[in-house]
């Protein structure tokens, strides 16, 4: 079943399925590494509507939880 980014678990391991958006909103997501199946593992959530840290090959990238609504995942082991 696939989700947004912003509702994968803290510590979870997820495919990028889909980035819903214009052509700059993907050229900008794709500049940080988050393309389409790529695994990405969420490091945190920020209380507050604060941003999201997620990690992908090795780096950490912080999205506002708008983007993050805008790329969808499939959990790995699920």
């Amino acid at each position: 079943m696939e989700i947004t980014l912003d509702e994968l678990k803290v510590e979870r391991p997820a495919e990028i399925k889909s980035v819903v958006g214009g052509f700059g909103f993907q050229r900008r997501i794709a500049a940080l590494g988050l393309r389409v199946g790529k695994i990405v593992r969420k490091v945190a959530s920020e209380p507050l509507r604060g941003p999201i840290v997620v990690e992908v090959d090795g780096t950490r990238v912080a999205l506002g939880r708008g983007m993050a609504m805008k790329i969808f995942v499939k959990e790995i082991g699920e």
